[in-house]
């Protein structure tokens, strides 16, 4: 009988190994929800949200940033300045890629230079983070020395940007990558598979230079419907969602298996309006010409747009009325830009004015599963714009569909969203506002242009003194702002939702990265 009571005793005590064995086994698997798919494996092709966060995953810069924004260390320990044109970093000791390759000096070089390659058939190309750099050379394995065409006080915010992969590499095209080969990195986690606006999964890199992800495996499905992302995380199917739709957040807070983290966050809304053509598709005044054209014209619809009542009613207050492309905090936001104040009755007398009293036809483009509540906006600055007498069709698209052909310039109004990916302002005044060309304004698909804005933001990107910098690039906003170059709407919160056991330390980039990802 003593026997039989030892042996179940023995018996329970394997059960409840075995069991905590099995949990543990759970809990080495971490699965995500994402609101956006990656477009791209190529970490140096096209410079998008949901592509720079999966590459982090895989990949580091010699420097990164982090969850503020900051510039930390990642593949150089350390830097320093030669001069106002050289730069010398110290690469970090015994890294290799996920190959088993040592990382060098020459890794870096290669992946500099790849960036013109990666970015031919771009939307949105990673090369101006680059074009400042002259040259780049190798002083020893892990010392890189690197000259740039003129004083760039934000080579660090640029590098951050560049990931670093293998040199064997250099002359791979995107397709080798997107076909799911030689996606080789230094990051916390090695590339498994990725199935396109599905999934992508990931294994511990478990000689990654900052130590041991939590987890075995990472699988980060795709939830483009915010309602199929809800169900996913109340069904516990994940672990975790970012985006929490609007509607959904103070319903998921009140659940005590659940809990939120939320963060005001750096992605702004805006609109582009066709400003250099004088026919366009879907933007016609009486005489067929192109209204959007005019200054007055484009203030009047600014002026039309009441960003409060979509942050309160639309947003469920997760975002902020903004009157300029970067918020209140980061370096380069002016303070004396307020946000337009919402004056439908100076709007039509604005559209007078411009030669429309009676308004002017347009149909209005926007993305359908790309932002939070994309389509709603849409539709509810759509009406905004028919009270002031422009009468306004809205086509809403997947992103998929949505921004290539925006790139191409199909549409005459779009709505776009864009994050401050350097963590100042000339990360984003140079993409949306620089005049379009080879070497700037990659995603200004209105095509402003504007030599004295060119001028200014050019002069600031040589300028070494932190204040004086900061004020040429008050300037350059000021002056765009004043063009009505591009029409700023709100600035988007970032929340993710999870189980009670884990955490994630919410960023301002909205950057949902599994490595940060822990469970108590």
């Amino acid at each position: 009988m003593r026997k039989s009571v030892l042996a179940a005793v023995f018996s329970s005590a394997l059960a409840t190994i075995s069991g905590f064995q099995t949990f543990a086994a759970q809990a080495a698997d971490l699965n995500i929800g994402l609101a956006a798919s990656t477009t791209s494996m190529d970490p140096q092709f096209y410079v998008g949200g949901a592509n720079s966060a999966m590459a982090r995953n895989i990949f580091d810069g010699l420097v990164n940033q982090d969850e503020k924004q900051h510039i930390s260390p990642a593949l150089a320990v350390s830097w320093k300045v030669i001069n106002d044109t050289t730069w010398e970093f110290a690469l970090r000791p015994g890294v290799k890629f996920h190959d088993g390759s040592d990382f060098t000096a020459k890794d870096v070089i290669a992946s500099i230079k790849r960036v013109a390659l990666a970015s031919k058939n771009s939307p949105s190309a990673y090369t101006p983070y680059v074009n400042d750099i002259a040259d780049v050379t190798e002083v020893n394995p892990l010392t890189v020395r690197i000259v740039t065409k003129t004083p760039t006080p934000l080579l660090l915010n640029n590098l951050s940007r560049v990931a670093i992969l293998p040199a064997r590499l250099e002359t791979v095209p995107s397709q080798t990558l997107n076909e799911g080969k030689d996606v080789i990195g230094t990051g916390p986690f090695k590339f498994v598979s990725w199935t396109p606006d599905d999934n992508v999964v990931l294994a511990r890199n478990d000689q990654y230079w900052g130590g041991k992800s939590q987890w075995d495996k990472v699988t980060l499905r795709v939830f483009k419907n915010p309602s199929a992302r809800v169900a996913a995380m109340r069904s516990g199917d994940v672990d975790l969602i970012e985006s929490v739709p609007t509607a959904d957040g103070r319903d998921l807070a009140k659940q005590t298996s659940l809990h939120l983290e939320s963060v005001a966050g750096n992605r702004i809304l805006y609109l582009h309006p066709d400003q250099d053509r004088d026919v366009s598709p879907f933007a016609k005044g009486p005489d067929g010409s192109n209204p959007l054209k005019k200054r007055e014209v484009r203030e009047a619809m600014s002026l039309a747009i009441n960003r409060q009542a979509i942050v309160d009613r639309i947003m469920d207050g997760q975002g902020v009325p903004a009157s300029q492309l970067v918020p209140k905090g980061y370096f380069g936001y002016t303070p004396s830009i307020a946000a337009p104040v919402y004056d439908p009755a100076k709007a039509k007398q604005l559209l007078a004015q411009a030669g429309y009293p009676d308004g002017f036809t347009l149909t209005f483009h926007a993305s359908n599963d790309r932002y939070p509540n994309d389509s709603k906006i849409a539709q509810a600055l759509g009406q905004m714009f028919s009270r002031v007498g422009i009468k306004t069709d809205v086509v809403t698209m997947p992103g998929s569909v949505y921004f290539s052909r925006a790139s191409k310039r199909d549409f005459s109004l779009i709505m776009g969203g864009a994050a401050i990916e350097t963590g100042e302002a000339s990360g984003v005044l140079g993409p949306l506002l620089e005049t379009f060309g080879p070497n700037g304004g990659q995603g200004n698909r209105g095509r402003y242009s504007s030599p004295e804005f060119d001028k200014t933001l050019a002069k600031a990107r040589e300028t070494l003194d932190d204040g004086q910098r900061e004020k040429l690039l008050q300037q350059a906003t000021e002056i765009a702002m004043k063009d009505e170059g591009t029409i700023p709407l709100l600035f988007l919160s970032y929340t993710w939702a999870m189980k009670t056991p884990y955490s994630y330390t919410g960023r301002s980039d909205g950057y949902t990265l599994p490595y940060f990802v822990h469970q108590k």
